[in-house]
């Protein structure tokens, strides 16, 4: 009965957008001819088809429809600015005026470097990329280099990338490196199986929070295991920090106490345009100096004159590191208030994660790895997203919120409230608490 009347709710909720959206399903339908899905980019896609976006200004989407929408994802983390930051906007203009492709070593770069540098303490050196795909693929090669070794740990519900995600396996496209997929904030089988493969590995791989599977913080004591067993063995920690740079001032490892070998960074740091970066140990770093060490790196963009300049001007004017603590103070206030409220309810729903960034779940317990989300009934996450559109909040159809700077305490308290009504509509539907 229940499975049957949640059909029944998601149905309704797909009727009712579907007729208040008539120009995003004409743009969707019209770019399906020419795009597989109309679509570049997987995780934008939702059925029975994804708004179209026209417009963003500060904390505030409009859709193709006109609708507008207080903006909970952020571009996924990229968007930490809002949409055109007129700091950030002017610095690009600026960088334009002098010219975009300069076919060189440009004024830009080693100053944006040098203040990642001193943001985050464990990059000694860098190198910049056009994504976080492309940072921690240059990182693991890095690794396999400087070690001469061939496998590489990961964890089972890690993303870091395009080409390099994990379930109980590396997915269909992930890349064909030798790796060794463990379970996330398991410090026991962490241990026993980077000592027994220890002269083996090249790399752990590992995000200080799983960000794309659900917000799972990893545990001190599981994280701490990480960097001892990778020194004991001589393999080289890998920190993807592509999401988790912002959710402290000098990065998430940072405030843990742990220092990695190498770090890689992507989304906000480049201002809203696209952005990477690998970094950490200079003697590791030194292997890509193109006076002395045997590794090429190349990239058209890697050093383009518009992200240079927008990554400088927004981590100096706009997202400080106090502007970070900030940030991260706000987020943990709005999930306390969320689990609160759900505890209240009597409802098995909770939300995890760490600062500026969130993920709804629907279940009781602690959640400590991708595989103890696998009994959550996915269609209440799509009711959930419709319910949430409906009120004016454009989130993610995963569960995920992002936190931006331009959000307001307003939007902060209607989206709480949002949840609030959720439960009261759907409450038949939902899992109870005790």
């Amino acid at each position: 009965m229940t499975h049957a009347a949640t059909d029944r709710a998601l149905a309704g909720a797909h009727q009712r957008f579907t007729d208040s959206n008539p120009a995003s399903r004409s743009q969707f339908e019209e770019q399906a001819r020419y795009m597989p899905g109309a679509n570049s980019r997987s995780v934008l896609f939702y059925a029975p088809f994804p708004l179209t976006i026209a417009r963003g200004e500060g904390a505030a989407l409009w859709d193709a429809d006109g609708h507008r929408y207080a903006d909970f994802i952020a571009e996924y983390t990229a968007g930490v600015y809002g949409h055109s930051a007129p700091e950030i906007r002017d610095a690009v203009v600026e960088a334009m005026q002098s010219g975009i492709n300069l076919t060189g070593h440009n004024l830009l770069e080693g100053r944006l470097a040098r203040l990642i540098c001193e943001r985050f303490p464990q990059i000694e050196q860098l190198r910049f990329t056009n994504s976080g795909t492309e940072a921690n693929l240059m990182a693991l090669t890095a690794a396999l280099h400087f070690t001469g070794r061939r496998k590489i740990v990961v964890f089972s519900g890690g993303y870091h990338g395009g080409v390099l995600g994990f379930g109980a396996r590396p997915l269909p496209t992930t890349v064909p490196f030798d790796f060794l997929v463990l379970p996330y904030n398991d410090t026991q089988a962490a241990r026993e199986q980077i000592e027994r493969h220890g002269t083996e590995i090249a790399a752990v791989l590992a995000e200080p929070m799983q960000g794309a599977s659900g917000c799972i913080p990893g545990r001190l004591d599981f994280l701490q295991a990480l960097r001892e067993s990778a020194t004991r063995v001589g393999a080289l920690l890998v920190f993807d920090e592509v999401m988790t740079s912002r959710l402290a001032p000098h990065g998430l490892a940072n405030r843990l106490g742990i220092r990695s070998d190498l770090t890689t960074l992507g989304k906000y740091i480049g201002g809203g345009m696209s952005f990477g970066a690998f970094g950490g140990r200079a003697g590791v770093m030194a292997l890509f100096d193109p006076r002395t060490g045997p590794l090429s790196h190349s990239g058209t963009f890697n050093n383009n004159v518009m992200t240079m300049a927008a990554g400088h001007a927004g981590l100096t004017k706009l997202f400080t590191p106090q502007a970070a603590a900030a940030l991260a103070g706000r987020g943990e206030a709005m999930r306390a208030r969320l689990n609160a409220l759900c505890a209240a309810e009597d409802v098995a729903m909770q939300f995890t994660g760490v600062g500026s960034l969130m993920n709804a779940h629907f279940l009781r317990g602690e959640v400590r790895r991708v595989d103890d989300l696998a009994a959550v009934d996915g269609r209440l996450r799509q009711l959930l997203f419709f319910h949430l559109l409906e009120q004016g909040i454009y989130a993610s159809p995963r569960g995920f919120v992002v936190l931006s700077l331009p959000l307001t305490d307003a939007d902060i308290d209607r989206y709480v409230a949002a949840i609030g009504s959720f439960i009261g509509e759907y409450r038949a539907l939902l899992p109870r608490g005790q």
